[in-house]
C-alpha cells in the first residue's frame, strides 16, 4: 500500500529539483500500544541508534482488521474491506487443507524454498536458478537495497506509487530521487525523459517501476520499458497486480535474457495469501548470488511455502477468481462513475482510483467507514491529493458500497 508518510526523497522535474524532508512521527510506538503519533521521545539509550534511523518516518500501514472492528463497533464479517487490495474470495480450498495437514511445523523450513521455486519455475518459464522467494515481495525489496546500496547511493522512484520503495531506501541510508508521473490527464504516464535526465544527473543504482501501478492502476508501455532498460541502472519491475492486466504482459520471462532487469511478484493478490506473507522475484545471474548470500536463512515459513504450493496446484480456481474480479472491476467503475462526487480513473489492477469532486476525500472515507465500508484516501502527492482508492470486491460488496455512497 502507498504510505501516508512523506519519505525523504528529492523531487526531480525538468525544471527544478528540491529536497523533501521526512516528517517525524510516533506512529511506531502508537502501533505498539503507545498513545502519541506525533511525538517521538529520544531516550538516553537512543544514542546507540544509527543516525539516519533516528530521523526515519515510520511506514504507516492500514489498521488491522481486528482493531478496525473495534473502532467501527462492527463485527469483522459486517465490514466491507476495500482499502488494501486484498482478494475477497480467499485462497483455493487446497490451501486450508494443506495447512491443516502440515506434518512438520516443528522443523525449520527449507532455506532455499526448493519445492515452491520448482513450481514457480514451471509456471513462469524461468530457470529455478533465477528465482528467489521472500516473506512477501516487501522483503525482497529491502533485501535488494541491502545488497545494492551503499549509504548515499541513489534510487529513482516514480510517484505516486508503492510507498515501500522510498521507505526501504531511507532504512538503508540511500537517497530517493522522485521523478513524478504525469497526472490523470496523461493516464499517470511515466516521465521517461525525466527518468533519463535523473539517471544522467544522479547515477542511481536502482530504478523502481510498477505495472500495473498502485494506486492508479496504469500500465507501463512496452516501448517505455524497452527504452528504460537501455539506461545504466538496475530496473526493478514490480508486477504485484499483473494477473489483473493479463499475464501476457508480464516481463518475468525476459529476466534471464537481460542483466539489468528484476521482476517481483506476489501471492497476496491473485492467490489471496496476503496474511501468509509470500512473494517471489526473478533476478539476473550476477545479482541473485549476492542476494542468496545476504538473505536470512529461514525467511519463508513452512506454512507460507505449503500455502503457496497448494495455491499453485489449482490454477483453475486462480483463473476463475481473477476473471470474477476483472468482471467486477467494470461493474465497480460504473457504480463509482454514477456517484455525483466521484470521478473514477481507468484501471488494469484490482482497484480503482477516484477523484473526489466538491467534497473532502478524508470526509468521504470517514462517512463510508461509519457505514462499514473501508476505502483508502490520499492527501499527497499532488497528483492524487483529494482521491480515494477502492479495491474490487465481490458483487455483494459493490452493492453495499453503492448503497453507502447513495446514503452519504
Amino acid at each position: 500500500e502507498v504510505s501516508h508518510r512523506t519519505p525523504p526523497c528529492r523531487m526531480m522535474s525538468r525544471t527544478t529539483s528540491t529536497v523533501r524532508v521526512a516528517t517525524i512521527s510516533g506512529a511506531r510506538s502508537a502501533r505498539r500500544g503507545g498513545t502519541s503519533r506525533n511525538v517521538r521521545v529520544h531516550a538516553a539509550n537512543s544514542s546507540y541508534v544509527r543516525k539516519h534511523i533516528l530521523e526515519l518516518a515510520p511506514y504507516t500501514p492500514i489498521v488491522p482488521f481486528e482493531i478496525l472492528s473495534e473502532q467501527l463497533g462492527r463485527a469483522m464479517e459486517d465490514i466491507v474491506k476495500l482499502d488494501a487490495n486484498e482478494n475477497p474470495y480467499g485462497p483455493p480450498p487446497e490451501v486450508n487443507e494443506a495447512l491443516g495437514n502440515m506434518r512438520f511445523p516443528h522443523i525449520y523450513p527449507d532455506p532455499e524454498s526448493r519445492v515452491l521455486r520448482k513450481a514457480l519455475a514451471e509456471e513462469c518459464g524461468v530457470p529455478i536458478e533465477n528465482l528467489l522467494v521472500g516473506c512477501g515481495a516487501d522483503e525482497l525489496i529491502d533485501l535488494l537495497m541491502r545488497v545494492i546500496l551503499d549509504p548515499g547511493d541513489v534510487i529513482i522512484n516514480t510517484p505516486p506509487t508503492f510507498g515501500m520503495y522510498a521507505f526501504d531506501c531511507a532504512v538503508n541510508a540511500g537517497v530517493c530521487v522522485d521523478v513524478p508521473r504525469g497526472g490523470a490527464e496523461t493516464g499517470f504516464a511515466m516521465d521517461v525523459d525525466g527518468i533519463k535526465a535523473a539517471v544522467k544527473k544522479h547515477k542511481p543504482k536502482l530504478l523502481f517501476l510498477t505495472s500495473p501501478n498502485n494506486p492508479d492502476g496504469s500500465v507501463l508501455r512496452e516501448e517505455d520499458l524497452i527504452e528504460l532498460l537501455e539506461l545504466p541502472v538496475l530496473v526493478v519491475l514490480d508486477e504485484a497486480y499483473i494477473e489483473f492486466s493479463g499475464l501476457e504482459n508480464s516481463k518475468i520471462g525476459d529476466v534471464p535474457k537481460r542483466d539489468n532487469l528484476i521482476v517481483l511478484r506476489t501471492f497476496s493478490k491473485r492467490a489471496a495469501l496476503a496474511g501468509m506473507r509470500i512473494g517471489y522475484g526473478a533476478f539476473p545471474t550476477g545479482i541473485i548470488e549476492y542476494l542468496w548470500a545476504a538473505k536470512q536463512p529461514y525467511n519463508v515459513s513452512v506454512a507460507a511455502e505449503v500455502a503457496a504450493c497448494a495455491a499453485l496446484s489449482n490454477p483453475v480456481y486462480l483463473k476463475d477468481v481473477k476473471d470474477k474480479l476483472v468482471a467486477e472491476r467494470d461493474n465497480l467503475f460504473n457504480v463509482l462513475n454514477d456517484c455525483p462526487f466521484l470521478t473514477p480513473y481507468p484501471s488494469s489492477a484490482n482497484f480503482i482510483l477516484c477523484k473526489v469532486d466538491g467534497r473532502d476525500a478524508l470526509g468521504v472515507k470517514t462517512a463510508l467507514a461509519k457505514e462499514g465500508i473501508c476505502v483508502r484516501h490520499y492527501a499527497s502527492p499532488a497528483s492524487i491529493s483529494g482521491c480515494v482508492r477502492v479495491s474490487v470486491g465481490r458483487p455483494d460488496q459493490t452493492e453495499r458500497l453503492r448503497e453507502a455512497l447513495t446514503k452519504i
